[in-house]
Parts: C-alpha cells; structure tokens; sequence
C-alpha cells in the first residue's frame, strides 16, 4: 500500500511563491547594479561624467539603483505579497 500524501499548506504555496518574488528581486538588482557599474565604469577615468560630485557609474549603480529598488520593493510588498495567518486552522490536529 502507497502512503498518500497529504496536500501542501497553502500558506506554503504562498511563502514558496513569495521567496521566488524575493529572489527575482535580488537578481534585478544585481543587474541595475552590474550593468551601470561596469557599463559605465569600464570607460577611463579621465572620460567620467560627473552626477553630483560622484562619477556617473557610482551615481546609476549605487543611489539610483538604491531608490529604484526601495520602489519595486514597495511596489511588490503592496501587490504582489499577501498576508498570512500564522496559527493553525480550527479543528486542526491538538
């Protein structure tokens, strides 16, 4: 006999679901910061433009990429994350 087994928690799913978001998440901005940092840092320092003092690359990757990303956080806790109960369902197993 096959032991069957019992269907996973949807709070699982959801937790399972959300750490995908998280993941996706870090990945971009990975990217932002890879592709300003060496896109634009790769040129000769005598050829930088300048943003505020700092040196283009440095601005786009670090404190654009920064506030961009604050943003899209907000952006996914707001629509993409639900809230979940952490107690048990009533009736459950005592």
């Amino acid at each position: 006999m096959k032991k069957q087994e019992k269907p996973l928690d949807k709070r699982f799913k959801i937790a399972h679901r959300e750490a995908l978001i998280g993941v996706a998440l870090v990945i971009i901005n990975f990217i932002i910061w890879y592709g300003f940092a060496y896109g634009l840092g790769s040129a000769k320092v005598e050829d930088y433009t300048y943003i505020l003092g700092l040196p283009a690359w440095f601005f786009y990757s670090c404190i654009a990429g920064t506030l961009f990303m604050i943003i899209l956080v907000i952006l996914a806790l707001k629509f993409l994350f639900k809230e979940v109960p952490f107690e048990e369902k009533e009736g459950g197993a005592e």
